[in-house]
C-alpha cells in the first residue's frame, strides 16, 4: 500500500519515519530543497513538489499542512482520493468534504510523543477506514478509535495537549527534587525513569490502586498526597481537560 502525505513539516516527517517500515510513503511539499533535506534523512520516502494541478486520484492521502494552509493546498488538488485522513488540529470531517474529493474520510490527532515514534493517537471518520488507520497510526505508537467528533475533540485534550501538562508534572516534580537537595541532573534522571515505570504499571493498574499501594498509613507519600489536595491539583487538572476541549471546540466553530 502507498500512502501520499501532504506536508512536510515535523509531523508529516515523524509520521513518515514510521510509516515506511510497512508502507511506500510518497511525501509532496511546496518546497523541493526542504524535500530533498528530508529525503537526506529518511532515505525511503519518494519526494515530488506539489503541482498546481495535483493528480490525487485513487491515492491514499495523510494531510499534514497547517489547518491555516488547508485551503491553498486543496485548490491544486485535482480528481478523487481513494481515502483521506487529515492530522489538522480542530478541522471538521465536513470541511474536509467540502474541500477535497475522497471515497473515505477520517480525522486524526496524533500527539508529540510520535517524534519519537511513541504516538498516542486518536481517531475517528468512515468506518471503512477504521482498521487500515488504525493499523497506519500503530508505526508511530498506539491508536484508538472513537465513536464522533465530539468525543475525538475530547482527545485532543488528553492525547495531544496532555503531554504539556504532563511536562509540568515532570518539571515541577524534578524542581521540588533540587529544592530540597538533590543536584539537577540526578532529579532529571528520576523522573524520567518515574515516567516511563508509572507509564507501564497503568496499563496493567486502576490509577487509585496504584496510589494506594505505596500509601501507607501516616507514611510519606500519604504527607505528599495531602499536600496536592491542599493545592487542588486534582480540580486543576480536570479543569485544564476542560478548557482544552472547549477551546478545540471553538477553533472547530470558525
Amino acid at each position: 500500500m502507498k500512502l501520499t502525505l501532504i506536508g512536510n513539516g515535523i509531523m508529516a516527517q515523524s509520521l513518515a519515519i514510521g510509516l515506511v517500515k510497512k508502507y511506500e510513503v510518497e511525501m509532496i511539499g511546496r518546497e523541493y530543497e526542504k524535500l530533498k533535506l528530508i529525503k537526506q534523512k529518511i532515505p525511503k520516502i519518494e519526494i515530488k513538489e506539489l503541482e498546481d494541478k495535483e493528480d490525487i486520484n485513487g491515492k491514499n492521502i495523510i494531510m499534514c499542512v497547517k489547518p491555516y494552509a488547508l485551503e491553498s493546498v486543496s485548490v491544486r488538488l485535482n480528481g478523487e482520493a481513494n481515502s483521506l485522513i487529515s492530522i489538522l488540529a480542530g478541522t471538521k470531517l465536513d470541511y474536509l468534504r467540502k474541500l477535497i474529493k475522497a471515497k473515505n474520510y477520517v480525522r486524526s490527532m496524533p500527539n508529540v510523543a510520535a517524534s519519537v515514534q511513541n504516538s498516542m493517537t486518536a481517531l475517528t471518520g468512515d468506518i471503512a477506514l477504521k482498521d487500515i488507520t488504525s493499523d497506519i497510526f500503530k508505526t508511530i505508537g498506539e491508536a484508538v478509535w472513537v465513536n464522533s467528533e465530539n468525543h475525538l475533540d475530547i482527545a485532543s485534550a488528553v492525547c495531544g495537549s496532555g503531554p504539556a501538562f504532563l511536562a509540568l508534572v515532570a518539571e515541577a516534580i524534578a524542581d521540588g527534587a533540587v529544592k530540597v537537595g538533590l543536584e539537577r541532573n540526578l532529579a532529571q534522571l528520576m523522573v524520567q525513569g518515574l515516567f516511563s515505570s508509572s507509564a507501564s504499571l497503568l496499563k496493567h493498574s486502576h490509577p487509585a490502586i496504584i496510589k494506594d499501594s505505596v500509601m501507607s498509613p501516616a507514611g510519606t507519600t500519604a504527607a505528599g498526597y495531602a499536600k496536592l489536595e491542599e493545592g487542588n491539583v486534582r480540580d486543576a487538572f480536570i479543569k485544564a481537560i476542560e478548557g482544552s476541549f472547549k477551546k478545540s471546540k471553538k477553533i472547530a466553530e470558525k
